[in-house]
């Protein structure tokens, strides 16, 4: 048989690269018998039926494909218990229904565009402090994780210093004010999208009420009392009445207003002003001055027009026609300059890009690069900082979590709260390996951390954790340090993601499971049949002799629930050794054992979480594929489809010959087809 598998590879492409009648039989072959008992003659679990599947069908098919390269590759399928392919079948599957993949997605000209949507409040403080040059923040802003309470986020040195100062805001009350503009209060805040983030295309939409909010927002904004000379770094070039200028004659006095305008509408619409739109901001300025009013006031009315207008709230690609063989289009330089600013800056662009864009040379490879650079090197990057990775490891769920106050009591003495100081750890560590550019391994086995003493105090080294004296002066500074036990480096083991996975009684190792597939590999499970009732917190009457992984042996028995429980236990029962709060153990509080072992992948064994950790890593093209998955996703603001999985194989590929540094990441989402085309 596996002779016949290989023999079919080697004659399935004709001297055109076509596919040969021999592929589809051999593409058969494989489903007819590794497959079909679930998903073919009468049954197809997943509405997936392979009983009749050819070369024809999935090349109509792009998703389908995509789901079975994911399946294959993961070995999800098929499922234990049943047949396996041999290695080698398995590798020729995947390596006939890549191209297969290839041809669909070209033959099908199914494209995910972009959508059109607004701001979210974050990207909105930030266009109008960079549009304004503000010395303050519009108006607070919760979401916001970390709040910096010393300058120590200085990219272009391309080190994080041994010390720094932070704050949190949604949960530390007793925190330093931030200056903002008084009497400005912000619209309500945007949510994260289900497996996504809070910049989503499909979530920002804009209601009439949100857009008289939005009306209102602006006026406030330029009529607050701290708007002034003082705070606003473009007054005298913009707001500020221009010398001797009732003494200009009328020509002159037009075309000074224009040159105020013309620079601050490309900046706040991302490109030059159509003639039309510069002429009516124009005649609105010069009627208003010829009423006798004052020009400081009648710039305002402009600046909170502007900052209310769609063509400044909305992020949208201009139409155009689409390139007849592909469906695609190159996004032009303008669209470039915005997709690259909020991606790293989550705001508008810089003078440098819109000079560039207006150039047409942004879009040229080797500027493309240089500008990459330059943006990492900003401390603008601070706020790519403060929004993809709070997201991406679902920090928000710590806020809601909690632990029995009887049985942790030290998660709740402080004046701060320890979760606030568990959710810092990880950012520092995310924006350490961005400025300091080192492989996104770190991010599962880090040899370094951030703590505090209140973090020193309840979290290492493990096995000597002790409660901290009630008079302890809980500092917000964190000093790097060394991690000597890799059983607590990296993300994965981090407090607040062990906290915000566990129930208030207990860990919860589906739920860890899940964060680990949906955040680390990028692939979420599907949500539990509305039938099955949740495990109890407390063992029921019987149930005391059993652990944790014997009570959730009853849900793997059903066959619904059986494929999802045997991607996802594994990666639960991984971190079984760390409690409801994430401090170690050896065993139960029952005295039973506990069991950390497992596979990942159906290929990798493993006993303890240090050897789960190396299991990942024997795989960090896999951790490099998900992560740039959930980049390109927040990069593009919307869910990826089946043309951008090409694209995150020829990331990955990069990638890995740049020993999978992050900001090599970066700039190849930057330089992929998806981020520089249109559909």
């Amino acid at each position: 048989m596996l002779r016949a598998w290989i023999f079919g590879f080697a004659l399935m492409c004709n001297a055109n690269g076509a596919f040969a009648p021999v592929a589809e039989a051999s593409v058969a072959a494989f489903t007819e018998e590794y497959c079909s008992a679930c998903h073919g003659y009468g049954s197809a679990e997943g509405d997936v039926d392979l009983a009749a599947i050819d070369v024809i069908t999935l090349q109509q098919d792009p998703e389908l494909v995509r789901q079975l390269l994911h399946v294959l590759d993961t070995r999800e399928m098929p499922p234990e218990g049943e047949t396996q392919p041999a290695e080698a079948e398995r590798t020729w599957m995947l390596e006939t229904l890549r191209p297969i993949l290839h041809a669909a997605v070209a033959d099908s000209r199914v494209h995910v565009r972009t959508p059109i949507r607004r701001m979210n409040r974050f990207q909105y403080n930030n266009a109008v402090v960079d549009l304004l040059e503000l010395n303050c923040v519009v108006y607070s802003l919760p979401e916001r994780t970390m709040r910096v309470h010393q300058d120590y986020f200085q990219p272009e040195t391309g080190r994080m210093p041994k010390t720094v100062k932070v704050g949190n805001r949604p949960l530390g009350k007793s925190q330093m004010i931030e200056p903002r503009l008084a009497g400005v209060a912000a619209f309500p805040q945007d949510l994260r999208a289900e497996h996504g983030y809070d910049n989503r295309g499909d979530h920002l939409s804009l209601s009439p009420l949100l857009m008289e909010q939005f009306l209102k927002l602006g006026q406030s904004i330029t009529d607050s009392p701290d708007f002034s000379p003082k705070t606003v770094g473009i007054w005298n070039r913009f707001f500020a009445p221009p010398e001797n200028y009732a003494d200009l004659q009328q020509a002159e006095r037009l075309k000074t207003v224009r040159d105020r305008l013309q620079p601050f509408l490309t900046k706040a619409f991302r490109r030059p002003p159509q003639p039309r739109q510069l002429e009516r901001y124009t005649d609105y300025v010069m009627s208003s001055l010829a009423d006798g009013r004052d020009f400081t006031d009648v710039m305002k009315q402009i600046a909170a027009a502007a900052i209310s207008s769609p063509r400044f709230l909305y992020l949208y690609d201009r139409q155009a026609e689409a390139d007849d063989d592909t469906g695609l289009q190159p996004i032009d330089d303008y669209e470039l300059a915005s997709r690259l600013s909020f991606f790293l800056w989550g705001s508008l662009p810089d003078d440098a890009l819109l000079a560039l864009a207006a150039e047409g040379r942004l879009s040229q490879t080797e500027v493309l690069n240089t500008q990459i650079d330059r943006m990492l090197r900003d401390r603008k990057l601070k706020r790519f900082c403060d929004s993809f990775p709070a997201q991406w490891l679902q920090l928000d769920r710590i806020l809601s979590s909690v632990p029995n106050r009887e049985t942790f009591p030290d998660f709740y003495f402080s004046k701060y709260r320890l979760s606030m100081h568990m959710m810092l750890e990880p950012l520092l560590l995310f924006e350490t390996v961005l400025i300091e550019n080192l492989p996104i391994t770190q991010l599962i086995d880090a040899d370094f951390t951030y703590r505090s003493s209140l973090l020193n105090a309840r979290y290492g080294p493990l096995g000597t954790q002790a409660k901290s004296p009630r008079n302890e002066v809980t500092a917000l500074t964190f000093t790097r340090q060394p991690v000597t036990d890799r059983r607590t480096g990296g993300v994965i083991t981090n407090g607040a993601v062990m906290t915000m996975t566990s129930g208030p009684d207990r860990t919860q190792p589906i739920t860890r499971g899940a964060w680990v597939a949906a955040v680390i590999f990028n692939d979420p499970p599907e949500p539990p049949p509305a039938d099955v009732p949740p495990l109890a917190e407390k063992p029921e009457p019987g149930e005391e002799n059993l652990t944790l992984r014997e009570r959730l042996a009853a849900h793997r028995e059903r066959a619904d629930c059986r494929g999802c429980h045997e991607q996802i236990d594994p990666l639960g029962f991984a971190l079984e050794t760390f409690d409801p709060v994430g401090r170690w153990r050896e065993q139960y509080e029952s005295g039973l054992p506990i069991d950390a072992s497992g596979r990942l992948f159906r290929e990798y064994e493993f006993d303890n979480v240090v050897e789960f950790k190396d299991a990942i890593l024997a795989r960090e093209d896999r951790f490099c594929r998900a992560l740039a998955g959930h980049l390109l996703s927040f990069a593009l603001a919307r869910e990826l489809g089946p043309v951008d999985e090409l694209a995150l194989d020829e990331i990955t590929e990069s990638v890995s010959a740049e020993e999978y540094k992050l900001q090599a990441l970066i700039r190849q989402i930057i330089l992929s087809k998806p981020f520089r085309t249109k559909s």
